[in-house]
């Protein structure tokens, strides 16, 4: 048996800023109420003809460079994403062609918020048993093209942003201090739609329709009430889950980084388990919910910045779509 140690992490968010303001114009709603409701000041959306590969690319070049790694250090490419460039093949796949490293192994999975944390934990089972040395894990999400711009959509709308990002994980002897300490799943299927997008599907004959466009049927859909009070309750039933597991405490975590959908469910969460907010990292207010690239994107500008050091200790936890929820606890 073999640890998985972080060597480097990467992100990448389109340079277009679309600000609360500029939503005003679009949908009644307002920059106060935005922010009041979810903490989120500004969003990146993508220009046309850019999607999930190219982000994906930049930010895996980020990740190699700062792990002086290259693109055929890599065996194998989970890619988390709700949002792929086309319905097949995988995105995994395009990605693996653009990085020129045919022939290795590329996988697509669609656990939505919880997406990065699956994919870490698959990266590590298949590095724990010595089938793959070197992960790249990436969560990636264009959102913008996918949006309700109207009054009807804006629950929804105002709430989500495009951006990728990446970690890499290489095998590390099982005696080795830092890495993936451990990683903990879950999933509800029972709330499925409180929180999904009903069209296309392969269940409808044919899967579009023209009544779909009028319906809306196409858009995301949320349960914002059900998905608040079930995040609240789930996010710390993950992170105790872990910190058990590791037989540590809540006083030796040096971060904390929630999925970044809300900043009130992390207040909330924060405030019921007694963590301070100053060891949580959150860029909602610049990005918005970026679904499966939400916690790479927060730790690649949280270690850049200084606040993740050797041998912290970092706990990921995340709740979605599905339900799906989850835990990990790194030893960086």
């Amino acid at each position: 048996m073999y640890k998985s140690i972080v060597k480097g992490i990467g992100h990448h968010v389109p340079p277009k800023i679309v600000t609360n303001k500029d939503l005003e114009k679009l949908m009644d709603t307002s920059d106060e109420w935005i922010q009041q409701r979810s903490g989120i000041q500004e969003r990146r959306y993508v220009d046309e003809g850019v999607g999930n590969i190219e982000m994906s690319y930049a930010a895996t070049q980020m990740a190699l460079q700062r792990s002086n790694l290259k693109a055929q250090d890599i065996d194998l490419i989970i890619l988390a994403t709700l949002s792929p460039d086309y319905t097949f093949p995988g995105s995994a796949c395009f990605l693996q062609e653009k990085l020129e490293i045919p022939n290795v192994p590329a996988l697509d999975i669609r656990q939505q918020c919880t997406g990065f944390i699956y994919g870490v934990s698959i990266a590590d089972q298949f590095i724990r048993t010595g089938m793959y040395k070197t992960v790249l894990v990436v969560g990636t999400e264009v959102h913008s093209t996918g949006l309700d711009f109207t009054t009807r959509g804006r629950d929804v709308a105002v709430l989500f942003g495009d951006g990728a990002a990446c970690m890499i994980l290489q095998q590390a002897p099982e005696n080795f201090e830092r890495g993936v300490l451990s990683t903990h799943l879950w999933a509800d299927g029972r709330f499925a739609k409180d929180l999904w997008i009903q069209n296309p599907s392969s269940r409808e004959h044919p899967r579009m329709k023209p009544e779909m466009f009028e319906d809306a049927s196409w858009f995301p859909k949320m349960n914002g009430k059900k998905v608040f009070t079930m995040a609240v309750k789930k996010f710390p039933e993950a992170i105790l889950t872990a910190l058990k597991a590791n037989n540590v405490t809540l006083n030796d975590i040096g971060l904390f980084i929630f999925h970044q959908a809300n900043i009130r469910i992390v207040q909330a969460v924060c405030q019921g388990m007694g963590i301070p907010m100053e060891k949580t990292y959150n860029n909602i207010q610049k990005y918005g919910n970026t679904t499966a690239a939400s916690i790479p994107l927060a730790l690649s500008e949280a270690w850049e910045q200084g606040k993740i050091k050797e041998n912290d200790l970092v706990c990921l936890s995340a709740f979605g779509s599905g339900f799906t929820w989850g835990s990990a606890l790194i030893r960086w």
